[in-house]
């Protein structure tokens, strides 16, 4: 088995910002543009978060992967892709490919590695992969900041991965027409859905438009989904500053 090691102290790895932003939203040196609002929400929380490390869960998609990003650069942490950061340990996707088939336990064994080790740092957005939610281990890691599921419908993102090619991990060999990458997305979410819902707290896309007043999904912009998010960060840290201070002796 190959163990995975990480050089401490962390560096922003450019490997981690490959993906393309969805409409209205914009990069310039691998940096989203970040509102006055999205700031200011973002300035609110941080005394409180202290650095607390944030991890992003759910089915992989654009909306997760940009989401996380931009959560980052609101707050200005670094932003991991657990899965990428695994692929590069391991030697690139053929690699991981051939780990999957040959050594799942060692890949499995991976993936832990490196959420410990990112667990273990300070001011990171950690964008989690599904391996991450099937296992006990991996779950009691992510207890060490908080996670969000970032909850998209599945055909919004069969549609992505077949009309736009989004690139889906090494680890997951998803492909086929709609209807196949429907099907497969499906028993992945239904493999991850217990580790999913032990989240700290829900982003759900469908409701996210419903309380803005969109009439469709793709209203939804990336800056949404994260001042949705930092919203419901901000809420989660009040209600522990409130089971503190009741838990202080008179």
């Amino acid at each position: 088995m190959k163990v995975v090691q990480l050089a401490q102290p962390f560096v922003v790895p450019t490997f981690c910002h490959h993906l393309k932003p969805p409409r209205a939203v914009s990069k310039h040196n691998h940096d989203f543009t970040i509102s006055l609002t999205l700031k200011r929400k973002a300035a609110e929380i941080s005394p409180d978060l202290k650095g607390t490390c944030l991890f992003l869960v759910g089915i992989n998609s654009s909306i997760k992967s940009n989401s996380a990003q931009l959560l980052a650069d609101a707050l200005r942490y670094y932003y991991f892709d657990s899965d990428s950061v695994v692929e590069q340990a391991l030697g690139g996707k053929d690699a991981v490919r051939s780990f999957m088939k040959t050594d799942l336990k060692g890949f499995r064994d991976s993936e832990t590695e490196v959420l410990k080790q990112l667990s273990s740092m300070g001011r990171l957005v950690v964008c989690a992969g599904n391996g991450a939610v099937q296992c006990a281990a991996n779950l009691a890691l992510m207890r060490h900041g908080i996670s969000i599921w970032i909850d998209v419908p599945l055909d919004m993102v069969a549609k992505q991965i077949v009309e736009e090619k989004f690139q889906l991990p090494a680890a997951e060999a998803i492909n086929g027409s709609y209807s196949e990458v429907l099907t497969q997305l499906t028993a992945i979410y239904e493999d991850s859905r217990n580790g999913y819902a032990t989240a700290d707290t829900t982003i759900a896309l469908q409701n996210t438009a419903s309380r803005l007043g969109y009439d469709t999904l793709d209203a939804v912009t990336t800056e949404d989904m994260v001042l949705e998010t930092l919203k419901e960060v901000e809420r989660l840290m009040r209600s522990k500053k409130l089971m503190e201070e009741a838990a202080r002796p008179f």
